[in-house]
C-alpha cells in the first residue's frame, strides 16, 4: 500500500547562496552582513565562515548533474545580493548575474525547474552600514535589486520568492543577535519586520513589472505552529502573543493588508509603530501565486512563572530575546525525539500549518519550501553514508503533507532542506542537514541513503507505507 501525491507535484531540494557558494571575494562580490558577522570572533562555532562553504560557485555544473541523478524535478536556490549589486544599489554586475544565468540554463537543460529566492539573509554590508532593515530605505533598495534580477532571469525562471524567513532576518538579526548583523535592539527588530514586509510588497510589484504573464511571485515564511502548554488563561494568552510575533506580523499585512491590533498593544511600551506610514500595509499586500511554508518544529509556550527559566525556542542562545514584548512567555521542548539540532520531531505541526493557511487564505496554493533535519552523519568504512533517522523524519513529514492534501490543503510541492551539507549559519559546519554528504576538506559529494530514498519518492510520486531505505 502506498500514498500518492497529486500529478505535477514539485519534488525539490533547497539551498541558500551564502551557505553553499563560497567565492566570497570573486567576480566583484563584496561582503554581506554574514561575511562580516562570521568573521567577527565569537559569532560562529569554531569561527567558521562561508568564504569557501561547499564551493558551489566553482562546482555548479557538477552539483546540477548530481541533482539530476537524484531525480528531483525542482531546485530552490537564492541569489547573493552582493554578488549582483555589490553596494546594494545601482546597476547589476553582469559577472554576478552570469553565474545565475549559467545555473538556470544548467537546471533547465537537466529538466529541473529553477525556483529563485531573492533574499536569503545576505544583505550587502554597505546597506547595513547605512542602517540595514530597520531603515525604510532598505526596502526600496530591495525592490531595485528585485527589478535587476527579474529583468535578467525572468525569461527563464517562472517561480520567484521575495524573502526567505523574514522573521529570522528581523528578530534573530536585530533582536537576539544570534544571526547577522548581530544587533540586539527590540525596537530595531520590529522596525526591520515592517521594512521587510514593505520590501516584499515593493519587490513583488517590481517583479510583476518585468516578468512575463507566466511569472509567479511568492514569499517563504517560517510560521510557528504555536501550542499552549496547558489550557490555562495565561498559557492561552502566551500562545496568542507568540502567534502575533511569529506569524501574524507577516501574514497580517502580506495577506490581509493590516497588522493585527493585539500586536500593537503587546508592544506599545516599546514603540508607537509610527514607522508604519499611511498606505504601507496596502503596499505589503501584493497578489501572490502561492505561499511558501518552512517548517522544522512546533513552539510550545506557557505563561512564564520563573523569569530565569531556560528557553527552548530553538533559535540559539542569547541574553537578548527575539520576542519583543513577550517577556512573560516561556518556551518548552515538545516531548519526543530530537534531531541533531535539539529540535523536536513533530510532523503534526506541519499538518497544522498547512490546514491553517488553507483555511485562512482559501484559494492560495501552498509549497513546503523548507523541511528537513540535521543528524550526525558519517561515512562508513566503505564511504557510504546511511542516515535512517533522516529517512524516518522525511517519511513522517511527507505523510503529514499527504494527510493535509487529503483534508483539502492545496499543496503544490515539497523542497527538502538541504541538498547538501553546508555552512549552517552560527553553527558553522558542525550541523549536517544535507541529503548529500560533503567532505569539507576534499569537497567530495556523497549522496546519503536519504537522498536515494527521496529520489525514489520523487520519481514515483508515491510514499511507501514503511520508510525503508
Amino acid at each position: 500500500m502506498s500514498e500518492n501525491f497529486p500529478p505535477g507535484f514539485l519534488w525539490g531540494t533547497a539551498t541558500a547562496a551564502y551557505q553553499i557558494e563560497g567565492a566570497a571575494r570573486e567576480d566583484g562580490r563584496t561582503p554581506s552582513i554574514w561575511d562580516t558577522f562570521s568573521h567577527t570572533p565569537g559569532k560562529t562555532e569554531r569561527g567558521d565562515t562561508g568564504d569557501i562553504a561547499v564551493d558551489h560557485y566553482h562546482r555548479r555544473a557538477e552539483d546540477v548533474r548530481m541533482m539530476a541523478g537524484l531525480g528531483v524535478n525542482a531546485y530552490r536556490f537564492s541569489v547573493s545580493w552582493p554578488r549582483v549589486q555589490p553596494t546594494g544599489r545601482g546597476p547589476a554586475v553582469q559577472r554576478g548575474l552570469d553565474f545565475y544565468r549559467a545555473l538556470v540554463d544548467d537546471l533547465l537543460g537537466h529538466g529541473i525547474e529553477p525556483v529563485l529566492t531573492l533574499y536569503h539573509w545576505d544583505l550587502p554590508q554597505e546597506l547595513e552600514a547605512a542602517g540595514g532593515w530597520p531603515e525604510r530605505e532598505t526596502a526600496y533598495r530591495f525592490a531595485e535589486y528585485a527589478h535587476c534580477v527579474g529583468e535578467a532571469l525572468g525569461d527563464r525562471v517562472t517561480r520567484w520568492t521575495t524573502l526567505n524567513e523574514p522573521w529570522c532576518s528581523a528578530f534573530l538579526g536585530y533582536g537576539s543577535g544570534v544571526h547577522a548583523p548581530g544587533r540586539t535592539d527590540p525596537v530595531a527588530a520590529l522596525r526591520a519586520a515592517h521594512h521587510l514586509n514593505l520590501g516584499h510588497g515593493l519587490a513583488a510589484r517590481a517583479l510583476r513589472a518585468v516578468l512575463p504573464s507566466s511569472g509567479q511571485v511568492a514569499v517563504s515564511l517560517n510560521p510557528a505552529a504555536v501550542r499552549a502548554r496547558t489550557g490555562s488563561a495565561g498559557d492561552l494568552n502566551a500562545r496568542r502573543r507568540i502567534d502575533a510575533l511569529a506569524n501574524r506580523i507577516f501574514t497580517g499585512p502580506m495577506l490581509g493588508g493590516a497588522y493585527p491590533k493585539d500586536l500593537f498593544a503587546d508592544t506599545a511600551r516599546l514603540t508607537d509603530w509610527s514607522f508604519v506610514r499611511a498606505g504601507d500595509e496596502a503596499l505589503c499586500r501584493q497578489p501572490l501565486d502561492w505561499l511558501g511554508v518552512n517548517y522544522y518544529q512546533p513552539a510550545v509556550v506557557s505563561e512564564a512563572t520563573d523569569p530565569a527559566a531556560e528557553r527552548h525556542d530553538g533559535h540559539g542562545v542569547s541574553d537578548h530575546s527575539p520576542w519583543p514584548g513577550a517577556e512573560s512567555v516561556a518556551f518548552h521542548r515538545a516531548p519526543g525525539e530530537l534531531t541533531g539540532m535539539g529540535w523536536s520531531v513533530d510532523p503534526s505541526g506541519l499538518y497544522d500549518l498547512l490546514t491553517r493557511y488553507s483555511r485562512e487564505a482559501p484559494g492560495l496554493p501552498l509549497m513546503i519550501t523548507e523541511n528537513g533535519a540535521a543528524y550526525d552523519d558519517k561515512p562508513d568504512a566503505d564511504g557510504a553514508v546511511h542516515d535512517p533517522d533522516r529517512i524516518r523524519y522525511l517519511h513522517a513529514h511527507l505523510s503529514a503533507v499527504r494527510r493535509a492534501i487529503a483534508d483539502g490543503a492545496d499543496v503544490r510541492g515539497y523542497f527538502l532542506w538541504s541538498l547538501m551539507d553546508n555552512f549552517e549559519w552560527a553553527y558553522g559546519y558542525g550541523k549536517r542537514f544535507g541529503a548529500v554528504h560533503v567532505d569539507y576538506e576534499t569537497q567530495r559529494r556523497t549522496p546519503k541513503s536519504s537522498a536515494l530514498w527521496y529520489g525514489r519518492v520523487a520519481a514515483t510520486g508515491e510514499l511507501p507505507e514503511v520508510p525503508v531505505g
